[in-house]
């Protein structure tokens, strides 16, 4: 009977895993490479600059613990995917060639967030589940700035959630 149990639970495993990974959306046409990393001690950082005339500019970020910080180059072929995924920190991004298209995973709606060459993003990362595209026909290309708590994997493969047609 213990012998019986035991295969049971293996076969459990075997099939919780390979339906886990069955589910994640890996990238296609997409590479990301590190161009630079470090690791910062716990910080405490407020800005604070308000305008006489009409804008208003505040800033402020807070750790505990060490963070592992990354420069990437991420490039993505037409029609390359990042595939759905997380990070357990933010990510600031600047779009340095062609375009790149943004998905939200908690949208309904499937919104497009288009970014050209120029232009910048945030992506908040923690459980903001999303997946980025080039759905042009020419290579884009980004520049990101990742901070992630140290020892955490810069990046989280999620499953499809089902709110867009692609």
């Amino acid at each position: 009977m213990k012998k019986k149990l035991a295969w049971l639970v293996l076969l459990g495993a075997a099939i919780l895993a390979t339906a886990g990974s069955a589910l994640a959306t890996p990238p296609e046409g997409f590479t990301s490479t590190t161009t630079a990393q470090g690791q910062l001690g716990a910080f405490d950082v407020i800005n604070y600059f308000v305008s006489d005339k009409d804008k208003l500019w505040l800033s402020s970020q807070t750790t505990k613990g060490e963070s592992d910080e990354y420069f990437l180059t991420n490039v993505w072929q037409p029609g390359g995917t990042t595939g759905w995924h997380t990070h357990p920190g933010q990510t600031l991004i600047i779009v340095t060639a062609g375009t790149v298209t943004h998905y939200d995973a908690h949208d309904p709606k499937c919104t497009p967030h288009v970014y050209t060459a120029g232009m910048s993003f945030v992506d908040l990362g923690g459980k903001h589940v999303h997946i980025v595209r080039n759905e042009g026909d020419v290579v884009a290309q980004v520049i990101a700035f990742r901070l992630v708590p140290a020892g955490q994997p810069g990046r989280i493969d999620e499953p499809d959630p089902g709110n867009c047609p692609f």
